[in-house]
Parts: C-alpha cells; structure tokens; sequence
C-alpha cells in the first residue's frame, strides 16, 4: 500500500476513504493479473466508480454496499508496467447518509512500483459543473442519480491531465459561494471548506473523521480554481428561503437585470471573504475563479469583487478567467455541461494555467 497514491480529501482517522468527486486511489503495477477490494456504503444513491488504465478509460461501474470484489485487468503482460487509476465518479451525496469508498485490499501476481511526481498541483472548487453532474447520460435525461455523474468525463480531470498535474476537488450540487440555486443561505462553499468532507454525515454524525478540520498543509496547490456563481445566479429566481432555526428570510433579487443593492453587497462580500479565507489557507498559490460555462449572469459582479479584493489586499496572484459557454450540442444530461463542453473549458483552463505557471 506504500507505493498507493491517494488523491481527494482525507481524515487523519481513515487516509484510504474517499468522499469527494475525481478522488483516486493511483498505482503503478507490473503484474499480469490485478483486482482489488472496495468496501462502499451509501443510503439511496450508489457509488460509481471508473477505472482508467494506461490513460484509458476501461471501465463504469456501480459498486454494492458493503465489499466489492474489482477485476482490474488478467492475463496481461506480466513484465509491462500499467498506470492504474480508480475514480470516484460521485460527489458527497448530502442527506444520504454515509457515502464513501474504502480500498480495503489489493491482489496481484506482481509488485507495485512508485508513482511518478506531478508537474503541478491544483485544487478544483466548485458546484454542480465541477461535481460532473449530468456530464454523462442523454439529452433528454433528468432523473436525480448518481449515475449521471462524472468525475472522468470532467473540465476538472481533463486539465489536470493536460498539465500533468495532480488535483483535488470540493464541490457541491446546487451551492454557491453565497447561497444555494434556492437561496439557502447554508448552501455555501466557504462554509464547509474547512472540513474534511461535511455534507457525508449519518444522522448529523461524523463519517471516518468527515467533519474533522482539514489539514490544508497535506495539498498545497499552485493554482486554486473556483468555479462558483451559478447557483447564486439561479438563486434570483427562486423563492426567498427562511431559516428554521432563526426564522430569517434569505433572498437574492436583481433589479432591470442587476443585483440590487442588499444582494449586491452580501454577494460580493461572500467572494471576497472566501478569496480572503483561501489565501490564508494556500499563502503561495496563484486563485483563479473562472466561470462562464452555463451563463455569465454574475461575471460583473465577481470580476468586480476580485478587484476590490486586489486592491484593498495588495493581493496580485488572483485572476478571473470565463470559460466557453455551453453550445446546445454540447449539453449532457440534465441541463448540464456534456463531453464537448467539458473538453472546450479544459482547453481553455489549461492554456490560462499554462501561462500563470510560466
């Protein structure tokens, strides 16, 4: 297990479980025959996982409750190393209890070789887009399930590899940096940022060290990039959302297509106090917030935050970025960014980050 690298955010209390989108478990394996244990638990939603060797994505798959059995590949080239990567594909699944996947045991014929360092580093955080929900599946597909969700056939997975990098994701369905898609003021990004994994609970109880603070220090990116607005945007045309506990009413409303003035305020408040939170937390990494891809309703108003921020922090490694637009042959499922539109924003992102990095 030494020589198995492990991407995503993990406790100290289980450094083997992974909760968030496009974590893996990494390894370098000379043998002709490979299969490994999974153990998954979830409530509603299965965990799916994907299995890419060489670079090539060789197998989907939904994984049961409890231990899982796994053919990586048999009756290969024993003296050929292949490059093994098991994705998981679904993001912390909020109200679902425990969902998670666990590598609990590794069989092979051969040895397992160390993984090559990366390039780069970087850290994805983000909504629904960065999730990879509705990534994958048809057009006409709008059922809520765990299956119409990627995190291979993803902007975040498809840059990393162009810039050989490894990454790590934080993202939520449905969240913003403010309020969720329905004004729900705890739907935030920068609220759970701090945690290990805080939407994985059971009955409000902490999941293998999931509501345990993160360590930061254990991934240090480059480049920090948030991809966060559209829920906020979706959130002005939903209906005010009142707290249960303090009975305050949350609503984010525009007037003559622009945030009004209380909106304004508490939106670009939210998008500077987390670049504020992510510099304490990454002091040498460049932040990157791009945006774009499903409307660009909020871009003035967070180009307009991020400049405040600069200016008033003397903070110049923070950028903006907007990505391509999603084409009508380029959705998936569910309304959502498909495999063109993934690829386009990969291939801008990457160039962008080509050019911080020198």
């Amino acid at each position: 297990m030494d020589n198995v690298k492990i991407l995503g955010r993990v406790s100290n209390e289980a450094p083997d479980v992974l909760f968030w989108t496009g974590s893996r478990y990494e390894m370098n394996v000379r043998a002709a025959n490979l299969t490994v244990h999974i153990e998954a638990a979830y409530g509603m939603q299965e965990q799916w996982i994907a299995v890419v060797v060489n670079g090539a994505l060789l197998c989907r798959m939904p994984l049961l409750r409890g231990d899982n059995e796994v053919i990586i590949f048999r009756n290969r080239n024993a003296e050929e190393t292949k490059n093994v990567r098991i994705l998981k594909e679904v993001q912390p699944m909020q109200g679902d209890g425990a969902n998670y996947i666990k590598l609990t045991g590794i069989e092979t014929d051969g040895v397992l070789e160390p993984v090559a360092e990366p390039k780069c580093r970087i850290q994805f955080i983000g909504d629904s887009i960065t999730s990879g929900e509705g990534g994958i599946g048809a057009h006409a597909e709008m059922d809520w399930v765990a299956q119409l969700f990627t995190g291979y056939d993803n902007y975040a997975y498809k840059t990393a590899e162009a810039l050989s990098a490894d990454y790590q994701v934080v993202s939520q369905s449905g969240w913003g940096v403010y309020c969720g898609y329905n004004n729900d003021i705890h739907s935030n990004i920068p609220g759970i940022y701090d945690k290990v994994c805080a939407p994985v609970t059971a009955a409000g109880e902490s999941v293998y060290g999931s509501l345990e603070p993160y360590d930061h220090s254990k991934f240090m990116p480059d480049i920090v990039v948030i991809n966060l607005g559209t829920n906020d945007s979706g959130a002005c045309n939903a209906e005010a959302y009142t707290d249960p506990e303090t009975g305050k009413t949350y609503k984010l409303a525009k007037e003559n297509g622009v945030l009004d003035a209380p909106s304004a305020a508490a939106f670009d408040g939210a998008v500077r106090g987390f670049l504020a939170k992510l510099r304490s937390c990454h002091p040498q990494a460049y932040l990157l917030w791009v945006y774009g891809m499903l409307g660009v309703d909020m871009e003035e108003p967070i180009v307009a935050a991020i400049e405040t921020y600069r200016s008033e922090c003397g903070d110049d490694r923070v950028g903006y970025c907007r990505l391509p637009d999603t084409t009508k042959e380029a959705f998936g499922s569910r309304f959502h960014p498909g495999h063109i539109a993934h690829e386009r924003a990969a291939e801008v992102l990457a160039a962008r980050i080509r050019e911080i990095l020198g």
